[in-house]
């Protein structure tokens, strides 16, 4: 009984984590990268492809061949990132409620599996 219950709840705690992918990655053909899902006024990560650290802007606009944004919602320092540059693009909201999500199920499996091991 108790390898069911553990095999289940590492299913299920696999299940959340596969699920928490919440970034997007743009090929090196920079014509077949479409930038449409980005929303101004919201903050993402863009990731670069050259390894340098990681840039969090609150997305403005597509000018051309440049992301253009601001450093943060109070910094208004504007950050224009070339598209040729860019990794990966991920949203930061959906990312702390993929972590969230993720949290509460895996409390919730710790609770099934002390229940079923209380139950012997």
């Amino acid at each position: 009984m108790k390898a069911s219950v553990l095999l289940k709840s590492s299913l299920l705690t696999s299940l959340f984590v596969i699920s928490s992918c919440a970034t997007t990655k743009y090929s090196e053909d920079t014509a077949k990268n479409d930038y449409s899902n980005l929303e101004a006024g919201k903050m993402y990560t863009v990731k670069m492809k050259d390894g340098s650290k990681s840039q969090k802007i609150l997305f403005r606009n597509v000018d051309g061949d440049n992301l253009i944004g601001t450093a943060g919602k109070k910094d208004s320092t504007v950050v224009t990132i070339s598209k040729a540059d860019v990794a990966s693009v991920r949203d930061n909201r959906k990312a702390r409620i993929t972590t969230g999500a993720v949290i509460i199920g895996a409390a919730g499996v710790a609770a099934l599996v002390f229940s079923a091991s209380r139950a012997d």
